[in-house]
This record gives C-alpha cells, sequence and structure tokens, in this order.
C-alpha cells in the first residue's frame, strides 16, 4: 500500500496540540508526537520533554542510530512547510494556547513564527532590563523560585542576580554568532554537511584493535592489582583498582552512546557488566542523566550535571534557590549553601575525592525510585542492574574487604583509597564544562552552537590519550556522541576548521590551564556570592545608598 503523506499542520494547530498535553516536537520536517513512546524510551522522558515545541532534528540526530532515527516515523502526525521557529517547551516553563484561546500572546508566551528575532534574547532600553520572548523575563528562568525572605531583600537581590545576568548574555552574544534565524541556519546547514563528511571518511567506524590495546591496559593494570592484594599491600593494590575504575569507566561511556558495537542491545550489556556488575554504578542511570545533559547543557535549571547545591555553585544564577528540573524540586540557597559557596574554589579538588559515592547514591536512587524503563526495549534492563549490584558488592564489599582483608584500619583503607584515586575521572567529567558558559541565549540558538559555547576541550600529547580516555574532547564529543572515542582526535581537526569557518570560538586548554579556568570560575562566582550578600545586608540595615 503506497504512503499516505501526513496532513500540513499550522504552528498555531501545534501549539494547540502541546497546549493540550501533546509531546510534540519536528524531525526532519515531520510533526511527532511522542506521548506514546515516552514510556520506552530507554533515555527516560526528561531528554523528550526538553525538545517539546523544539525542531529536534539535529539533537536526535547526535544521539540516535539511523535505525532508531527511522523507527521514530511511526508517530508522525503532520507535516511542516519551511523554517520552524522553535518555543520554549512546558518543562522550562513555555507557555501554550489552545485554538479556542485568541488572547495575544504577551511577553512570556512562545513567539509567532513572523517574529524575525524569533526568541532570542534582546535588550530594551527603555525597561532598562533583558526581555527573552518566549519563557524568560529579567533574565531569569520562568522556572526559577526564591526562597523565602524580606521583601526588601528579595528586590535587591534578584536586581543584582538580574544585572550579572544582563552581562554574562551580552559578554556572550558579543563573542559569538548572532542568533537569529539566518546566521544560525546557516551553521546548522555547515554542521550537517560536516556530519555527512565524517560519516564518508569512517569516522563512526570502531577501531577493534584499539579497544584490543585497551583490554591488555585493563588486564596489566588488574594483574598488579591481584598481585600487589596477594602480597598483602593493600593500599597499593587499592590504587590499583581505583586506576582500573578509572579506565573502565571510559568503556561505560562508550557503550552508553552505542559507540562500541552499535548494536542497542549488545552496548548495553558491555556498559552494564562493566558499570553495574565492575563498578557498582548504574548504565541506565548513566543513559537518563547524560542524554539530559547532552541537550540541554550547562543549564542551571535543567542540566543535572552542573546542579551541586549546596556544596557548589557554578552560576550566580543559583543564588535565586533554581528548581531543577530534572529532580524536581527547590535547589535552595540556603545557610549550608552560602557558608560552602564561600570556599568552593578551595573545597573543589576534595570534592571530587569522593565523587565516585555520589555515583552510588545516584544509581540506586535511580533503581530503586521507579525511574527506569519497564516497558519497549529496555524493560529487562532493570532486573539486571539490580543483580549486578547485589554481585558488586559480593565480589568487592564481602569477599575482598570483609573476607580478605585482616584487620578493620586495612579494610577502611583499601576502601576509602580505591575510591578516591579515580578523583582525576571526576575533576575530568566536569573540566569540559564548569568554567563554559552558562548563559541562556534562547531557543534559536543552534544546537552546534550551543554545544561549542558551553564546552571546552583539553589539549594533550597523543599519548596521554588513555588517561583522559577521549573526554578530553568533549566539544567534538557533544557536537557527535555516536563517533568512537579513538576518532575524536581526528574528528577534532575537521570541527575546528568548522569552528573557524562559523565563526565560532573553539576553546581548546592545557590540562593545567582548563583547572585553572574551573578554579577561576568557581572563585568568581564565590565572589559573587560575597556581593550579593553584602548587598542584602545594607538592604536589610537600611544602608544600601552606602554599600560599595
Amino acid at each position: 500500500m503506497a504512503n499516505i503523506s501526513p496532513p500540513l499542520l499550522s504552528r498555531r494547530e501545534i501549539e494547540d496540540l502541546i497546549a493540550a498535553g501533546g509531546k510534540i516536537f519536528i524531525l526532519d520536517q515531520f510533526v511527532i508526537k511522542a506521548n506514546g513512546w515516552i514510556p520506552y524510551h530507554p533515555g527516560g522522558d526528561k531528554s523528550i520533554l526538553h525538545m517539546v515545541g523544539r525542531d529536534a532534528t539535529d539533537e536526535v540526530t547526535a544521539l540516535h542510530s539511523a535505525e532508531t532515527k527511522q523507527k521514530m516515523s511511526r508517530y508522525r502526525i503532520g507535516r511542516i512547510e519551511g523554517r520552524w521557529t522553535n518555543f520554549i517547551p512546558p518543562i522550562q516553563g513555555g507557555k501554550f494556547r489552545s485554538l479556542v484561546d485568541n488572547t495575544e500572546h504577551n511577553a512570556d508566551d512562545s513567539v509567532s513564527s513572523d517574529d524575525s528575532r524569533g526568541a532570542s534574547l534582546v535588550f530594551d532600553s527603555d525597561r532598562s532590563g533583558l526581555r527573552h520572548r518566549g519563557g524568560l523575563q529579567d533574565g531569569m528562568s520562568s522556572s526559577t523560585s526564591v526562597t523565602s525572605a524580606s521583601s526588601a531583600e528579595e528586590n535587591d537581590g534578584m536586581a543584582h542576580l538580574n544585572t550579572l545576568t544582563r552581562e554574562k548574555i551580552s559578554l556572550d552574544l558579543e563573542k559569538y554568532p548572532p542568533v537569529d534565524h539566518e546566521t544560525q541556519d546557516a551553521i546548522v546547514a555547515k554542521y550537517r554537511l560536516l556530519h555527512d563528511r565524517i560519516k564518508a571518511e569512517g569516522l563512526y567506524d570502531c577501531s577493534y584493535s584499539a579497544y584490543a590495546v585497551e583490554a591488555c591496559r585493563y588486564s596489566l593494570i588488574a594483574a598488579c592489582m591481584y598481585f600487589t592484594f596477594h602480597w598483602g599491600w593493600y593500599a597499593l593494590s587499592a590504587v590499583f583498582l581505583g586506576a582500573l575504575f578509572h579506565q573502565l569507566a571510559f568503556v561505560v561511556h562508550d557503550a552508553g552512546h552505542i559507540g562500541i558495537t552499535h548494536n542497542f542491545h549488545i552496548d548495553t550489556l558491555i556498559g552494564m557488566f562493566v558499570a553495574d556488575y565492575l563498578g557498582g554504578l548504574s548504565i541506565g542511570w548513566w543513559k537518563r542523566n547524560h542524554n539530559v545533559h547532552h541537550i540541554v547543557t550547562n543549564s542551571p535549571e535543567n542540566d543535572p550535571d552542573v546542579e551541586y547545591l549546596p556544596f557548589l555553585a557554578l552560576s550566580h544564577r543559583f543564588f535565586g534557590s533554581l528548581r531543577s528540573t530534572y529532580y524536581e524540586h527547590l535547589m535552595e540557597y540556603d545557610a549550608v549553601a552560602r557558608f560552602a559557596v564561600k570556599f568552593q574554589h578551595y573545597a573543589y579538588y576534595p570534592l571530587m575525592l569522593f565523587g565516585r559515592f555520589n555515583l552510588y547514591r545516584l544509581a540506586w536512587l535511580y533503581l530503586l525510585g521507579g525511574q527506569a524503563p519497564r516497558k519497549g526495549p529496555a524493560w529487562w534492563h532493570w532486573y539486571l542492574e539490580i543483580t549486578g549490584q547485589f554481585v558488586f558488592w559480593y565480589w568487592y564489599g564481602y569477599l575482598v574487604i570483609y573476607r580478605s582483608i585482616p584487620t578493620n584500619w586495612d579494610r577502611f583503607a583499601f576502601f576509602m583509597v580505591s575510591h578516591m584515586i579515580a578523583a582525576p575521572l571526576h575533576v575530568q567529567l566536569t573540566l569540559s564544562h564548569f568554567a563554559m558558559s552558562m548563559a541562556d541565549l534562547g531557543p534559536t540558538e543552534s544546537f552546534p552552537q550551543k554545544m561549542i559555547r558551553t564546552t571546552m576541550d583539553i589539549d594533550c600529547p597523543q599519548w596521554l590519550d588513555f588517561f583522559h580516555g577521549g573526554l578530553q574532547f568533549q566539544v567534538v564529543h557533544h557536537l557527535y556522541p555516536r563517533i568512537p572515542r579513538h576518532n575524536l582526535r581526528r574528528t577534532q581537526k575537521l570541527v575546528q576548521e568548522f569552528c573557524t569557518d562559523v565563526g565560532i570560538p573553539y576553546a581548546l586548554y592545557g590540562f593545567v590551564d582548563g583547572n585553572r579556568q574551573v578554579v577561576g570560575a568557581l572563585a568568581e562566582v564565590s565572589r559573587q556570592a560575597a556581593i550579593l550578600a553584602k548587598c542584602q545586608q545594607a538592604m536589610t540595615s537600611g544602608s544600601f545608598g552606602h554599600a560599595q
């Protein structure tokens, strides 16, 4: 039977569908309704919700295989003509009208398709403030909430935060290409051409000989761990085990992006075996978390990988007690957070020593909190992951630590050292984003520009690639997540050429300089917190006019 072309839908009709609860996004000029698909999505619901009302073509293409993308065609309900102007998704505070509502859009509503600037950020000199047409107002997200405080403190605090937000956005608007449709469409067109070139040059093909070398390295580290443990050198053995944890995490990352065999089930099993059975972590949690991170990178309200209150505030916007759309709770900037932020640039590395414990916590919250998919191709993952948790703690906690180490002190030392020695991994996981932009330039900014703007690469000699495990090429990885890590160095040159061509600054730092950037950014936020506290204190005392 011949394929019947789906009906042409207007922007207003699509808005009506979203207002009625439809999880609608655009994919290759087709209108996709994902309501029936969300319960089956192995990557969770949040990543889809952040695409509602948007053209998700680049995000879907980057994160999914061609086969998976083709399967989405069964959820087509219509098509569009011409370019699509993005709405702000409901999860991010976007507002939508039903067809029966004929009221005019106000400044908080989603933009009309004939707005020449779309929903980009613009400065309004008459209001001396920042106006975001489509969910942001006065420089702050509509999902922002402010903790209860006196009215004077709140107003003064918000004014200070809005000033900082305007400054950050203004700097980005000056540094990066404009977010108008014409400029961003040109960037997207060249980004897609680069994808075709990368594919034609075979850079999506996995190098199994490179993994053979990795396997030899892992085996050598494991052998060193075994023999030093056998000889009773428990602290040194723990160092080798921590190094093995560090190296194996890269395999989980590869498998989570279906970058080893490119087969969903096989790569998932590889990732599950390494993450759950050998490491006590959760590949399912990682997928759910990491997919969102790749879509809303460095968004304080939406990206779980930058939400670390009360221990770290990576942007002044956290001072406004934002509500996390991922964790679905208020990230309160309370007394504990205010104290911790004062010293966060000193506490950064000590906190990274305990990073693995946080991953355990998140894994168990995911597995016991009903977040794992129970339908679709991943319905069986939860059962294997739960089994993997018990297997890990049996071999690691019971057989190795409890049964094989004679004293409680040695047990404690082995446990702590084997976890803390993996701290460089957690530094690597944060290094490429913590010092980069967290400003929101609006929904007209293209996927490739946002990924480059919010991510940095770390420069290192090729012989050190094994230590970084591909995480040093985060700009390349965020643009094309499914490229196997052993091909990222070759791809980097193509991406640098692309950035030069489209005029997007490419952030590349050495490892030491990258660390300086991160610590410097944390210190800057700490300084801003101190200024905010002084402003609020002066306002409370009635002497704001004399505050410096």
